[in-house]
């Protein structure tokens, strides 16, 4: 990934997997730059999810696995979003992982 400063003029940094080390570096500049490092274009419906994944994690300080990812999606966007097979579309592969990712929050614990 390219250099990426922060509001404040400081260099963004990242892990050896592309995660934040500081969250409260994320931005909405930040999210599409990791999205564009991991071949997205973002969309509306990408950032309903990102900024619900932030919801989240505010709400439990923890990024969510797959499962609760779902639930939580479905209890708060409905059936029709809250399927893994709507998040897939949106973030291929791990859509926990992904989206945790570009919404600036740690990898979910229980993902490799």
């Amino acid at each position: 990934m390219s250099t990426l400063v922060d509001a404040d003029g400081n260099p963004v940094k990242f892990d050896k997997e592309g995660y934040l080390r500081h969250i409260n570096q994320w931005n909405p500049s930040v999210a599409s730059h990791i999205a564009e490092a991991e071949g997205l274009t973002l969309t509306e419906d990408h950032w309903e999810i990102i900024f619900l994944l932030r919801g989240f994690y505010t709400e439990f300080d923890l990024s969510p696995a797959m499962r609760p990812l779902v639930k939580y999606v479905s209890n708060k966007l409905g059936p029709d979003k809250g399927r893994s097979i709507y998040l897939m579309q949106l973030f291929p592969q791990s859509p926990a992982k992904l989206a945790s990712k570009i919404a600036g929050l740690p990898k979910p614990s229980n993902c490799l």
